[in-house]
């Protein structure tokens, strides 16, 4: 099945990453993308002014029940995890996985369930194991699996975390994750 959905997760040196991948995707760029990167508690921080000072695509956080529209990126609110019902957003207060909220896990693991093969799986730079287990759900129910080359992050502990966890599809430099979510959109 064709890509319909890009779920990514990062905490540690995430918005630098995040503006090269998520930067360097056109404005015509049709698959939604939802975002986790850690971040505080916060509810007035600018990580998603400062993102879509660098993207094309619009940036926002989605309340409870707002619909996945392509060609959109989707930031976590801060301290709620963000889950994925096919076509729509939930938003949750569930306690900490992995010792955060939003958790990367949270929102791949419902993303598998919800769109299975029509699932794109990215984890980046990250200083803990957040988000190993959710690709490894992305990689069963059929999802594509990329992980940051563990050289070329911030810090390396999350995607080698990932890329211990299950038999990922891609490790791509940085600068190549972009080109590669573009030739995934254009398969559809």
């Amino acid at each position: 099945m064709a890509a319909e959905l890009v779920v990514v997760g990062t905490s540690l040196g995430g918005l630098s990453a995040l503006e090269i991948v998520l930067g360097s995707l056109p404005q015509n760029f049709p698959l939604a993308i939802a975002v986790v990167q850690h971040r505080g508690l916060d509810p007035n921080d600018v990580l998603s002014l400062v993102l879509q000072l660098r993207c094309a695509l619009p940036v926002a956080e989605p309340d409870d029940k707002d619909p996945i529209e392509p060609g959109r990126i989707y930031l976590a609110p801060a301290d709620y995890h963000l889950l994925v019902d096919r076509g729509s957003f939930a938003l949750s207060t569930e306690p900490r996985v992995s010792h955060a909220r939003p958790s990367i896990d949270v929102l791949f693991e419902s993303a598998a369930n919800a769109y299975a093969d029509a699932l794109v799986g990215i984890i980046l730079t990250g200083a803990n194991s957040d988000g190993a287990v959710g690709l490894s759900r992305v990689k069963e129910r059929g999802g594509i699996t990329v992980v940051q080359s563990p050289a070329t992050a911030e810090s390396a502990v999350m995607p080698e975390a990932a890329i211990a966890a299950s038999k990922v599809d891609r490790v791509l430099p940085l600068p190549e994750i972009a080109s590669f979510l573009i030739a995934c959109a254009t398969e559809r």
